[in-house]
C-alpha cells in the first residue's frame, strides 16, 4: 500500500493538537495556590476544578471515539479543537469557582473529541508497522513530556500573568494548530461501525462522576454516611448497567471481550495506576513547594524540570528496551524503579533538597514514562487490528480516568493526613473556620485574614501538618506501584512477545 507523502506532516499536526490537551491535565497543579486565593475556593471546589476535566474525559472518550468512526476522525478532531479554544477563553475569565468548573467540563468535551481521533489518524496514516511504532512512540513521548511540562509552563505564566493565563495560552497555540490540521490531515471516508447512543454515554459518565463524588465526599468531615453510601451504590449501579448493555448488545459501544487478553488488561491497570500516581504526586509536590517551602510558581515549576526532561526521554527508551528485554521485564523494572523513586522523595526534605532529590525526580520521570509507554505497547499490541480504535479509546480512557481517580484518591488521602496532623493554636480555636483544619489552601486564606502574629502561627501549624501528610502520600504511592510491579510480574508470566510486532521489531 502506498505511503502518504505528507504522513510526517500529518503526525506533526496531530501531535501539536495533542500538546495543549495533555498539558491541561497538569498545568493547574502549580496554579492551585493562586486559584485558591484569587477565587476564594474551598478545598472541595479546588479538587473538582482539577479533576472534573479528566473524569469527564474518561466518560466521554469511548462514546466520542465510536462517534468519530461514524462521522470521520478528521471532522471530529477539528470540531473538538474549536470547542477547546472556546472553553479555554471561558475558563480564563471565569468569575468564580463554579464557572471555572463549568468551563472545564466544556474543555473536557472538546478534548474527548480530539484524543481518540488523533490515535485513529496515526494508525490510518502509517500503514507500515515499524513506522507506526515510531509514530505511536512519539505520541507517547508527547503525552508523558506534556503532562510533566504542565507545572513548568504554569509556573512561567503565573510569574508574569494572572491565573487565567494558564488557559488563555491555549488560544494562540490552537489558532496555529487548527489550520495546520485542516490542511495536513487527509480526508477519509468514515468506516462506521459500533453502536452509538447518547443514553449509554450518559450512563457511563453518570456512573463515573457519582462513584468518584461518593469516594471524595465520604472522607470529608461532617459527611452523611447515608448520602455517601446511596451515591456510591447509584454510581456503581450505573456502571454495572453500562457493562451489562455492552455484554448483551449485538453491536456494543465498548467491546468488553478485549479485557480477556491478559496483556491488554495489565496495560490498562498500569495506565490507571501510573497516571493516577503521577497526577496525585505532582499535585502534592506543587503544593508542598509553594505553601510549605515558600517557592514561587516559577521556582516550583523549575524544581520539577528534571521530571519533565526525564519524561521526554522515557518514550523512545521504552521502545528500545522492549526490543531488547521484552515487554514484561521493562514493565516490571520501570514500576519497581518508580516505587523506589517515590519512596526516596517521601522521606526527602524539600527545604534542603540536594542532589538526592534531583536524582529521585529524574528516576521518577524516566520510569513512569517508560511504564506508560509499556502499557501502550501492551494494549495496542494485544488488540486485533479490526479493534484498534476501541483499544485506542480504552488506552486514552485509562490515562484520563487514572489521572482523575489519582487526584481524588491522593487528594482525599492528603486531606485526611493533613487533618489528622493539623493542630490549630489554642488561642485561635474560635477564629479559624472548619475548612482550615482539612485544607492547607483554606488555612492560608484564613491566615491572611488574621493579624501578623496569629496569622503566622496558623500558617506555621498548617505547614507542619502538610509536610507530614506529604510524606504519607508519596510513600503510599510508592507502595501501590510496588504492589503493581509484583502483580505484573505474576500476571504476564506466560506472556509471549508478538512475532513481528513492536516488541520484536529489531532494526
Amino acid at each position: 500500500m502506498s505511503r502518504p507523502a505528507n504522513r510526517w506532516l500529518t503526525l506533526l499536526a496531530v501531535m501539536l493538537a495533542f500538546v495543549p490537551i495533555v498539558v491541561d491535565m497538569t498545568i493547574l497543579h502549580i496554579a492551585v495556590p493562586s486559584l485558591t486565593l484569587a477565587l476564594g475556593a474551598s478545598g472541595t471546589e479546588i479538587l473538582w476544578i482539577i479533576d472534573i476535566y479528566p473524569l469527564m474525559m474518561a466518560g466521554l472518550l469511548v462514546p466520542m471515539g465510536t462517534l468519530a468512526d461514524r462521522v470521520g476522525h478528521r471532522r471530529m478532531m477539528l470540531v473538538g479543537l474549536a470547542i477547546f479554544i472556546l472553553a479555554s477563553v471561558l475558563a480564563a475569565f471565569a468569575p468564580n469557582a463554579m464557572a471555572l468548573i463549568g468551563a472545564r467540563v466544556i474543555l473536557a468535551l472538546g478534548a474527548s473529541m480530539v484524543m481518540p481521533s488523533i490515535l485513529a489518524i496515526i494508525r490510518q496514516t502509517f500503514e507500515d508497522d515499524r513506522e507506526r511504532a515510531i509514530a505511536l512512540g512519539l505520541w507517547g513521548t508527547v503525552g508523558s513530556a506534556g503532562a510533566a511540562l504542565g507545572p513548568l509552563a504554569g509556573g512561567v505564566l503565573l510569574e508574569h500573568f494572572w491565573w487565567g493565563s494558564v488557559f488563555l495560552v491555549n488560544v494562540p497555540i490552537m489558532l496555529v494548530v487548527w489550520p495546520l490540521a485542516y490542511f495536513a490531515v487527509p480526508r477519509r471516508q468514515p468506516r462506521g461501525g459500533g453502536n452509538w447512543t447518547i443514553g449509554q454515554a450518559l450512563i457511563l459518565i453518570g456512573g463515573l462522576i457519582a462513584s468518584v463524588y461518593a469516594i471524595k465526599s465520604g472522607f470529608k468531615a461532617g459527611s452523611s454516611p447515608l448520602v455517601t453510601g446511596a451515591t456510591l451504590v447509584a454510581g456503581l449501579g450505573l456502571l454495572l448497567w453500562f457493562a451489562r448493555q455492552q455484554l448483551t448488545a449485538a453491536s456494543p459501544m465498548l467491546d468488553l471481550s478485549l479485557f480477556t487478553r491478559p496483556a491488554l488488561s495489565m496495560g490498562m491497570i498500569i495506565a490507571l495506576v501510573v497516571s493516577g500516581s503521577l497526577a496525585g504526586v505532582e499535585l502534592t509536590i506543587a503544593q508542598e513547594l509553594q505553601f510549605v517551602v515558600g517557592k514561587s510558581p516559577l521556582e516550583a515549576g523549575l524544581f520539577m524540570l528534571p521530571l519533565v526532561v526525564a519524561s521526554a526521554l522515557g518514550g523512545p527508551l521504552a521502545g528500545y528496551l522492549s526490543n531488547r528485554l521484552g515487554l514484561r521485564a521493562v514493565a516490571v523494572l520501570s514500576l519497581a524503579a518508580a516505587a523506589a523513586a517515590l519512596a526516596g522523595l517521601g522521606v526527602s526534605d524539600f527545604h534542603q533538597p540536594g542532589l538526592g532529590v534531583i536524582v529521585f525526580m529524574v528516576l521518577l520521570g524516566l520510569s513512569l514514562s517508560i511504564g506508560l509507554t509499556a502499557s501502550s505497547i501492551a494494549i495496542m499490541g494485544s488488540a486485533p487490528p479490526e479493534k484498534a480504535g476501541a483499544a485506542g479509546s480504552l488506552e486514552a480512557t485509562g490515562y484520563e480516568l487514572g489521572a482523575g481517580l489519582g487526584i481524588t484518591f491522593f487528594g482525599v488521602l492528603l486531606a485526611a493526613s493533613y487533618g489528622a496532623g493539623m493542630v490549630v493554636p489554642q488561642n485561635l480555636a474560635g477564629l479559624v473556620p472548619e475548612g482550615a483544619r482539612h485544607s492547607i489552601g483554606e488555612a492560608m486564606v484564613a491566615a491572611n485574614g488574621l493579624d501578623g502574629a496569629n496569622g503566622n502561627a496558623l500558617a506555621r501549624a498548617a505547614r507542619e501538618a502538610f509536610s507530614s501528610a506529604h510524606g504519607t502520600v508519596l510513600l503510599t504511592a510508592a507502595s501501590l506501584i510496588a504492589v503493581l510491579a509484583v502483580t505484573v510480574l505474576i500476571a504476564l508470566r506466560n506472556y509471549r512477545e508478538p512475532k513481528g510486532g513492536m516488541a520484536n521489531s529489531h532494526g
